[in-house]
């Protein structure tokens, strides 16, 4: 679906419309913007300020060593419209899943994010989409056992009970803003900078979002399955558990087959 002409007008969007390619395949270029739907405006409206203003402070560092996609407001002020937000188109940009990079960008990202946003946001609490839940079951092995129960494929209750099973209370240590989602959203810029675009926010332990970092490379984006071998003991393992949970509840409908091939539980 392209963006209405009232949501264009309102961000003052102009140029050719056209579809870019990665994430989930929704996102239109206009311009100098990137139109994005299914944006909850009561997450933005914290997250897209507390963004924007790390991303100047980024941009304005020599050398450059990590980018934030800048957030765009319409010119009523508003950051969502109708589900639509905006960001600032960057030129010259190409998909990174080499692994190293997710992992070196996740580690200066989380850094800055500590810094940036310094106590939970309340607004999260609101979240119910579906990687909301996921998160929260992912971190409850009881809901996420009742919450199996719900689900139609075939084998998706013996892998959750399997990866609950090896849950114990190791501390994943101190939680913060973090990016749920880096895996599919790391560009480098014309210059070889990391560019990370669509800020997939969560309060959690840093250690966990990589964890899901690496979880979403071997996956998706051809990371091979020894990059798991890392996390398979000790406090990692717990992180990779929780992982593997928030992305078997969160995706729809889930591969349980790939899953379970990982060997994780």
């Amino acid at each position: 679906m392209r963006p209405p002409d009232h949501v264009l007008d309102l961000f003052v969007a102009d140029g050719v419309l056209e579809p870019l390619a990665g994430g989930q395949g929704t996102s239109w270029r206009a311009g100098d913007l990137v139109l994005s739907p299914d944006r909850d405006a009561t997450q933005l409206g914290w997250l897209a300020f507390a963004q924007a203003r790390l991303a100047v402070r980024l941009d304005q560092e020599f050398p450059r060593s990590l980018r934030l996609a800048l957030p765009v407001p319409a010119r009523d002020g508003r950051i969502v419209i109708d589900g639509w937000a905006a960001t600032r188109f960057e030129p010259g940009t190409m998909p990174c899943h080499d692994l190293a990079t997710l992992r070196a960008t996740a580690h200066l990202l989380h850094a800055r994010l500590a810094v940036a946003v310094a106590e939970r946001p309340d607004d999260l609490d609101a979240r119910t989409d579906q990687w909301a839940v996921a998160e929260r079951l992912a971190h409850d092995g009881d809901a996420a056992l009742r919450a199996t129960g719900l689900r139609p494929e075939p084998g998706h209750h013996d892998l959750v009970a399997a990866l609950v099973a090896g849950l114990d209370a190791t501390d994943l240590g101190r939680e913060q803003l973090v990016h749920a989602d880096l895996a599919g959203n790391l560009l480098l810029d014309a210059s070889l900078t990391p560019f990370v675009i669509d800020l997939s926010p969560a309060w959690r332990s840093p250690l966990w979002a990589e964890a899901v970092c690496v979880l979403d490379a071997v996956l998706w984006f051809g990371a091979p399955d020894d990059a798991l071998d890392d996390w398979r003991a000790g406090v990692r393992r717990q992180a990779m558990l929780r992982a593997a949970l928030f992305r078997v509840f969160s995706d729809q409908p889930c591969d349980v087959a790939r899953y379970a091939a990982l060997g994780l539980a």
